[in-house]
């Protein structure tokens, strides 16, 4: 396990005049790169050979130098890191970073300063450590059930992994459940070891919400500790079963041989009603100060996904403990962040802001493992 006191040793060695901001070449990696440029810093992206042609694109969001990899686990090997210490690279971790090089592998083998708190990602990519996360928080939770056979109203059932929105289906019974699962083994949708680690969760039937927040350590906020932003917030637009809907009164989707996918594929700018946002922005602050004594705070960028029920009750599904995709939807600020800031301000610059601060106030250590 690389430790906050190794990483700390290698930033103390940085030319804080020449610090690099980097990313993998994919997620919100654009943002990414446009915030730290407007914030000043040389920016270097990783990427495939594929996807070279977009990310030179984009001038103003094109990163100053790219390090080209066949697969995005060779930012593991010891040779490749010591190009990134020595352009002084901080890494900005985003979930196709996370995906793609693993969390664990990201904990104990990956030495390169990282923006924010790395213990952060073991929790939110586990389901089991979520739960308990949004129930430290008193947040309302989804009601969980262990066996098919405890089933007693509608349910969504989901896969761990990032082919998990393709695999996820609702049923209301042992029976159906058995039936719709045994469809998706048969499909090769899932495999048998990801079916036996089914989470079968309540459906909580509303609209979604996925608010953007950002902790600074190093502002201040009311009550004179760090400061809690809500910067924006998303909606997620979810391949085929957006538009299910249009098609429920021709028959039923097995019927008509329609396979319901919550696989992500865009994401929607929305508000919500000015009534609702003390709640949203109280629930990103109890869920800050939770994180502290479970593994020493989220520090940057996170996320809280909730649904809003018709009667106006916030239920929390999902916590994602980094800049998530739909942030992309605001590269020069928000409803939101307009009211923060005189300037435009991404999530993305959010960070390069940030680092800033704690290059000026010699507090870089606060923000970096």
């Amino acid at each position: 396990m690389i430790s906050r006191e190794e990483i700390n040793k290698v930033v103390s060695k940085y030319d804080k005049k020449k610090l690099t901001i980097a990313t993998i070449c994919s997620h919100s990696a654009l943002q990414i790169f446009h915030g730290a440029k407007m914030e000043g810093f040389r920016t270097l992206g990783i990427c495939t050979p594929d996807r070279r042609e977009l990310y030179e694109s984009y001038p103003l969001a094109s990163p100053d130098s790219l390090l080209e990899v066949e697969n995005y686990k060779e930012v593991l090997e010891p040779e490749f890191q010591e190009k990134l210490l020595k352009q002084n690279v901080i890494m900005v971790p985003h979930g196709s970073f996370v995906e793609y090089v693993g969390a664990s592998n990201i904990h104990e083998k990956f030495s390169v300063p990282m923006f924010g708190n790395r213990e952060s990602l073991g929790w939110e990519s586990s389901r089991k450590k979520v739960r308990e996360w949004i129930k430290k928080s008193s947040v309302k939770v989804p009601r969980e059930f262990r066996h098919p056979s405890e089933i007693e109203t509608v349910c969504i059932v989901k896969f761990s992994g990032a082919k998990g929105g393709r695999g996820f289906f609702l049923t209301s019974s042992e029976k159906d459940y058995e039936k719709k699962m045994k469809m998706k083994l048969d499909e090769g949708v899932i495999t048998k070891t990801e079916s036996e680690n089914a989470t079968i969760q309540e459906f909580i039937n509303g609209v979604r919400y996925y608010p953007h927040y950002f902790y600074s350590p190093l502002m201040k906020g009311r009550d004179g500790n760090g400061r809690i932003e809500m910067l924006s917030i998303d909606r997620r637009m979810e391949s085929n079963v957006e538009e299910i809907y249009r098609v429920m009164a021709a028959g039923t989707l097995q019927e008509l041989n329609i396979n319901p996918s919550y696989v992500v594929t865009g994401n929607a700018p929305i508000t919500i009603r000015e009534s609702l946002l003390p709640e949203v922005l109280n629930i990103g602050k109890r869920v800050r100060e939770s994180s502290v004594s479970l593994f020493g705070g989220i520090v940057g960028p996170y996320c809280v996904e909730m649904v809003c029920t018709p009667e106006l009750e916030l239920y929390a599904f999902e916590i994602s403990a980094r800049i998530v995709a739909g942030t992309n939807l605001y590269p020069l600020g928000s409803f939101l962040s307009a009211y923060m800031f005189k300037e435009p301000m991404s999530t993305g610059r959010r960070i390069g802001r940030e680092i800033n601060i704690g290059i000026k106030e010699k507090k870089l250590d606060l923000l970096i493992y």
